[in-house]
């Protein structure tokens, strides 16, 4: 009779633990708390949508709608989709759910997302990111928040060699006049263009500019640049944005280059990126964007909602977690060893008040009274905490000078 065989884990997922776990929950919570320090609220948004909401707010002709994206229909005969993202969600909660009357509307959250593409280092099929939003608000202002947030987080997971890489789109009168001049100048030489460039002529010049294959970078530098149709209107949001970065000291770098194809992006469009050299480059490969976002004011239009303008940024976990580094498991305030069986109880009653006085605590009462001792000097707690019976009595005391003794003694009086 054959051995059943363990079943193995998909590819392009992950099982996370021990120091990569830690350095995980490290960007989440660091997360949590610079987003209540800019008064974003929590939302918890759901794992699967109606497929139209991604390809409506995607845009079909994207690599991740038409080739990415994991849909399925359901018992009901309606498509739906795991979501590759969470703006999409985000935008049609907003204008299904009421959240209008908030305006302007700071949200923020975290969790998995799923894209059916090759995996790489620091990216999975399964993977996971932090997202902030701004809705309902047209002011350069706000471009300024979000970046300002997303340069605190960065400093204050202790990530360093990272620049913050700026751009503008224009307005939608800019754009236009930008992606007519970028058909006409990439496509007098079509010819030459990677596959990919000619496919996107004609739905998605912007995206030329960005290509890293050397058919498409021998053109991009003598493309036409934004600058040049950029309305007085354009130019004034963008210099608000700059200005108001530096009244901050966030730290930023003109891209040019840097663009988003879809036709509901305006003004602002960044990337955090390493240095080049730097710990952070060096640790990403080419997977080099650390987060990164832009002002979206044309999505809401496309999911059928008047039109709203609107900015976000989205950063994968995974990818900071590497930049963060393992960390070690924090030790535990106080192990309790039982020395005898007869004192079990009274240790887990002990282990009830410790807790809660907010001391960490682990119980270890397997093996020898040495062994047990043993065990939990190798845990380093700050204290260790011996129950054992005594003329026929239960007892406690704190092994070794321990400076949270005090505490120990107040949680168990």
């Amino acid at each position: 009779m054959s051995k059943t065989q363990t079943p193995r884990p998909i590819r392009g997922t992950q099982d996370i633990f021990g120091p990569e776990a830690e350095a995980f929950a490290f960007v989440v919570e660091t997360f949590e708390r610079v987003r209540k320090l800019y008064r974003f609220r929590r939302v918890e948004m759901p794992v699967f949508e109606k497929t139209e909401v991604f390809s409506r707010a995607i845009g079909e002709t994207t690599d991740v709608v038409s080739k990415e994206m994991y849909s399925f229909e359901d018992r009901g005969g309606e498509s739906l989709t795991l979501r590759p993202e969470f703006t999409a969600g985000i935008a049609r909660a907003y204008l299904t759910d009421g959240w209008q009357q908030y305006a302007p509307l700071k949200v923020a959250t975290h969790g998995p997302l799923f894209r059916y593409e090759r995996p790489q280092k620091g990216r999975y099929r399964q993977f996971h990111q932090i997202d902030a939003e701004i809705i309902g608000a047209a002011e350069p202002q706000a471009d300024v928040e979000l970046l300002c947030m997303a340069d605190q987080l960065l400093k204050e997971l202790g990530i360093e060699g990272v620049t913050l890489h700026l751009n503008t789109l224009g307005d939608g009168d800019s754009r236009e006049a930008w992606r007519a001049a970028l058909i006409d100048y990439f496509g007098a030489v079509q010819g030459e263009l990677s596959e990919d460039s000619q496919e996107r002529l004609h739905k998605n010049p912007l995206r030329i500019l960005d290509s890293k294959d050397p058919r498409d970078r021998k053109f991009v530098g003598d493309a036409p640049r934004i600058d040049q149709f950029l309305s007085d209107d354009a130019r004034a949001f963008f210099d608000a944005v700059t200005s108001g970065l530096d009244a901050a000291g966030v730290k930023w770098e003109r891209a040019e280059s840097l663009v988003r194809g879809l036709d509901y992006y305006r003004h602002t469009a960044f990337e955090f990126i390493p240095d080049e050299g730097s710990a952070a480059a060096n640790a990403l490969g080419s997977q080099s964007t650390v987060l990164g976002g832009g002002r979206y004011d044309g999505l809401m239009e496309s999911l059928g909602g008047a039109p709203t303008p609107a900015v976000g940024w989205a950063a994968g976990i995974e990818r900071l977690a590497m930049l963060v580094g393992e960390k070690g498991e924090a030790g535990a305030d106080v192990i309790v060893v039982v020395e005898e069986d007869a004192a079990m109880a009274s240790a887990i009653a002990a282990l009830g008040k410790l807790r809660a006085a907010n001391l960490s605590c682990e119980l270890i009462a397997s093996g020898s009274p040495r062994k047990r001792f043993d065990k939990a000097v190798k845990a380093n707690p700050e204290g260790i905490l011996a129950f054992s019976v005594r003329d026929g009595e239960e007892t406690w005391r704190v092994r070794g000078d321990v400076p949270i003794t005090q505490d120990i003694e107040k949680a168990l009086s």
